[in-house]
This record gives structure tokens, C-alpha cells and sequence, in this order.
């Protein structure tokens, strides 16, 4: 079993810009694999190789019911995003048991590659365009608490620095 830690906010390494991945080789193949291990047993739905302390621009997301429908973005970009907004209710494995309310575009298209190092593109929409935006803003240095009010933002910085300390 190869879980890996997942970064809690406000750690500043979930700022990280990623950079590109040069070369989809075996050594990505096997960081998807653990972040979708990792994924899985968190549970979740996304996982960004930022949140695992990794600052290369790998996504992992399965919005499936059954589990099985592992999707896999190495260098994502989002190439076009409806005018259309549409706001729904996040969670992120990186800020534990804080759901908010956030809008985003309701489509996306996103190009990038997949685990063997081949180009695709996909047009997304609900869920799966909320996921792609949520993980990718991550590669972005963006964790989305940071689109909600100063107020609640700081409350929720209080609360998790609060349960850390109270771990130690």
C-alpha cells in the first residue's frame, strides 16, 4: 500500500505553483498510481499532485459511483470555460470536514495527457468540470476556501491550526 500524506491547509506547500511534466515515464506512472490509491482510501473524488507534496502538474479524479472509472490529467489546461456559472458545494481532502458553496463555470474543455503520455481533449460538464477547476487551481497554488469571504476564510484557518495543534 502506497498512501501517501495529504498536505492540510493552511500548510504553504498547497501554494506551490507545479511545474509541467517533462516526461510521462514510469516514475509518473507510479505517482498516479499511489495518488489514486491515495485518493480512494481518503475517500475522494480528485486528488492534485500538490496536495501530496509533489509539484508536478498530475491530477487524479473518479466521480463514479462504482469507484472503477479513474480518469488521469498530466498537464492540464482548461482551453475553453462557459460564460455560464453554476455554484455548488466543495470539499477537498486538503481542509477536512469544511464543505462551501463556490461558483464556477458549469463547462469546461480541458486538453492534456494521459498515463502513457498521449494528448487527448474532453469537454466536461457538472460535476467533472467542477473537479477538473477544484484540482487544477491546486496545481495553481489555489486551494478553494481561498474564493469564499476573509471572514469565513480566516475561521476555517482558526479551526483546522486549531485540530493540529491539538495533535500534537
Amino acid at each position: 500500500m502506497a498512501k501517501l500524506d495529504i498536505l492540510t491547509y493552511p500548510d504553504p506547500r498547497l501554494h506551490k505553483v507545479a511545474k509541467p511534466v517533462e516526461v510521462v515515464d514510469d516514475r509518473i506512472r507510479q505517482l498516479v498510481k499511489d495518488m489514486a490509491e491515495t485518493m480512494y482510501e481518503a475517500p475522494g473524488i480528485g486528488l492534485a499532485a500538490t496536495q501530496v507534496d509533489v509539484h508536478e502538474r498530475v491530477i487524479v479524479i473518479d466521480i463514479s459511483e462504482s469507484r472503477d472509472e479513474l480518469m488521469v490529467f498530466i498537464n492540464p489546461e482548461v482551453t475553453w470555460a462557459s460564460e455560464n456559472r453554476k455554484v455548488w458545494e466543495e470539499g477537498c481532502l486538503s481542509v477536512p470536514e469544511v464543505y462551501d458553496r463556490v461558483e464556477r463555470p458549469d463547462r469546461v474543455k480541458v486538453r492534456a495527457l494521459d498515463e502513457k503520455g498521449e494528448a487527448f481533449e474532453l469537454d466536461a460538464d457538472d460535476l467533472l468540470a467542477v473537479c477538473i477547476q477544484h484540482e487544477i487551481d491546486h496545481l495553481d497554488g489555489k486551494v478553494f476556501v481561498e474564493y469564499l469571504s476573509p471572514l469565513k476564510l480566516q475561521r476555517i484557518k482558526s479551526k483546522l491550526q486549531k485540530r493540529v495543534r491539538s495533535r500534537m
